[in-house]
């Protein structure tokens, strides 16, 4: 299972932004379940609104839920965990979207993600110590 952050999903969808080929590559030759967050969700919704319009963040969602693309449900607890997650990564900062996907990784005991925020994800570190493998970067 591979997650994916609101980088790839908007380079995905806008022609204009700078990743828009790699993303598309990607996702094109992806043969792997994907698997995101309501939080990334809500920001990719959000930044393609003030990007590419309301028509266009209505087609992603409509996508992710034709193509299947499994939506991780917050569990109890998940907000606390995401505070802390965004106090030890003030500096960075962290949002929550990136919070989410921290506590994603730890749920799926696993690291592989599509972002076009290298900076951030060669910082955060699942379970404290396991670095994140950017997928999508290292093709690029």
């Amino acid at each position: 299972m591979i997650i994916v952050d609101t980088g790839a999903w908007v380079g995905l969808a806008n022609k204009r932004d700078q990743f828009h080929q790699v993303c598309k590559r990607f996702f094109r030759e992806n043969h792997e379940p994907l698997v995101t967050t309501y939080p990334v969700l809500v920001e990719t919704v959000h930044l393609l609104f003030q990007r590419v319009g309301v028509t266009m963040a209505l087609a992603f969602l409509e996508t992710i839920r034709q193509q299947g693309i499994r939506v991780h449900q917050a569990l109890e607890g998940d907000l606390d965990r995401e505070l802390l997650l965004m106090q030890r990564y003030r500096n960075l900062p962290m949002d929550l979207a990136d919070a989410s996907l921290v506590i994603l990784a730890e749920t799926l005991g696993e690291g592989r993600i599509v972002s076009t925020d290298q900076r951030d994800f060669d910082s955060y570190r699942w379970k404290n110590h396991q670095p994140f493998k950017n997928l999508l970067l290292a093709e690029a």
